[in-house]
């Protein structure tokens, strides 16, 4: 669509390409018509002017031979008087002469105005052809610059497109990374899984341990795995009761993990178990299951919940634990032998307590704060992806308008640019 300003009322109205281009066929083929009769009726005006000179100026002459030719007649009359045969020969001879000055100069008029028409012509031959190459010229540019603002629209629009997918594969990246966070399996149940982890670094971190499955249903029940740990003397160090929960052994009624907690406790107590680890994938929206190592004491007594990736961190922290309770265990027996107050231990005993809830606190932070680093990602490349998307639509507005832009528009309050635009139209109309 194309906006016109009248210029009477001075409101805007829109026309189509086709109205439009047929209005300005119309005052281009008015415009061509007015300039080239006003160029005729210049050519005419300087025609007739030069026609009208050339015969003044032949009358002129004309007169004067005549006087001059007479002045000679009545000289020679007055001199050969006696000779009428003579004069009437000289007579002839001058008014023959006289006919064919006068046909001379009236060929030349001829010439002059048949020259002048011709002369005429190829001006406005020629300002037509340079109309044409100027046109042609300045159509020619306006489409090498089109072509050029489509080439770097296209090119910027892939730059963008392509910034886009990456941000996008970045934040499926993050997400699938968090995914397997939160799950390990690929193809195997969850006990194959803790037990193929465990075995993995079982001779260099544990080459005393005890990592078995329990097997002993004499009480009623029974866990799915047994940790112990000795020492060289083959003291107990810590022993652990695991229950294992996959998400694919659920029923269609979803369960959550405390709904396990009551009978690991039982299991833990009657196998004579220090702590109690539920290795769960059960509920695994839940955040507060999916930051790490979850503390249930308040619940059950030395209680934790974990994710299969926490399963061997877990097992570290709390044999390290218990191998520093086992030194403070060794300084109590060397302190009772030695008649030392019983108080010392158990300032003893709280420091250690008081140590292993800092050093859990800090593993559970940091667990957390890993979670919160990648959510943060997720959500910064999400803001940029949606940044780059608001530029592309910004372009495309930005498009939009400068396909509305025109010569009127542009030269709507310039008249300097106005009125070389128009002298252009009125040459390519030309």
């Amino acid at each position: 669509m194309n906006e016109l300003h009248c210029p009477e009322c001075g409101k805007e109205f829109k026309i189509d390409e086709g109205g439009y281009a047929n209005i300005l066929k119309q005052v281009r083929d008015k415009a061509f018509q007015q300039a080239l009769e006003k160029r005729l009726e210049l050519a005419e005006k300087d025609k007739i002017k030069s026609i009208e000179l050339v015969r003044k100026n032949i009358t002129i002459e004309l007169q004067q031979s005549t006087i001059n030719k007479e002045k000679e007649i009545q000289g020679l009359n007055a001199k050969i008087s006696n000779f009428e045969v003579e004069k009437k020969l000289a007579v002839s001879e001058a008014k023959s002469s006289a006919e064919r000055e006068r046909d001379a100069l009236g060929y030349k008029l001829e010439q002059l105005k048949a020259n002048n028409d011709i002369t005429q012509k190829l001006a406005i031959t020629k300002a037509v052809i340079e109309s044409k190459k100027e046109r042609d010229a300045l159509k020619s540019s306006l489409e090498k610059a089109e072509i050029e603002k489509q080439l770097a629209q296209k090119s910027l629009q892939e730059k963008y497109e392509i910034k886009i997918k990456d941000r996008d594969d970045a934040i499926e990246r993050l997400r699938d990374m968090k995914l397997r966070l939160s799950t390990k399996m690929l193809g195997e149940s969850l006990e194959q899984h803790c037990e193929a982890e465990f075995n993995r670094i079982r001779a260099t971190a544990f080459p005393r341990a005890y990592f078995e499955k329990d097997n002993d249903a004499s009480t009623g029940s029974k866990g799915d795995y047994i940790f112990r740990d000795l020492d060289d003397l083959g003291n107990e160090i810590v022993s652990i009761m695991f229950e294992m929960k996959n998400e694919s052994s659920t029923t269609s009624t979803k369960k959550k993990n405390e709904d396990f907690l009551k009978e690991l406790n039982k299991d833990r107590t009657e196998k004579s178990c220090e702590y109690g680890v539920l290795v769960s994938l059960l509920e695994p929206d839940n955040e507060f299951y999916n930051a790490g190592i979850v503390d249930m004491s308040h619940r059950y007594p030395k209680m934790y919940i974990v994710r299969p990736q926490c399963f061997l961190p877990l097992i570290t922290l709390l044999r390290n634990a218990a191998i520093r309770s086992l030194d403070y265990k060794s300084e109590l027996a060397l302190i009772k032998a030695q008649n030392i107050d019983i108080t010392n231990f158990e300032n003893s005993l709280e420091a250690f307590k008081s140590a292993f809830g800092k050093n859990y606190g800090l593993a559970s932070r940091r667990f957390e704060t890993a979670i919160q680093e990648i959510d943060k990602s997720i959500d910064h490349l999400q803001k940029t992806k949606d940044a780059l998307l608001g530029a592309d639509r910004n372009l495309r507005l930005a498009n939009d308008k400068a396909q509305e832009v025109t010569v009127q528009k542009l030269t709507r309050h310039n008249p300097t640019m106005k009125a070389k635009f128009q002298g252009l139209k009125n040459q390519a109309a030309a």
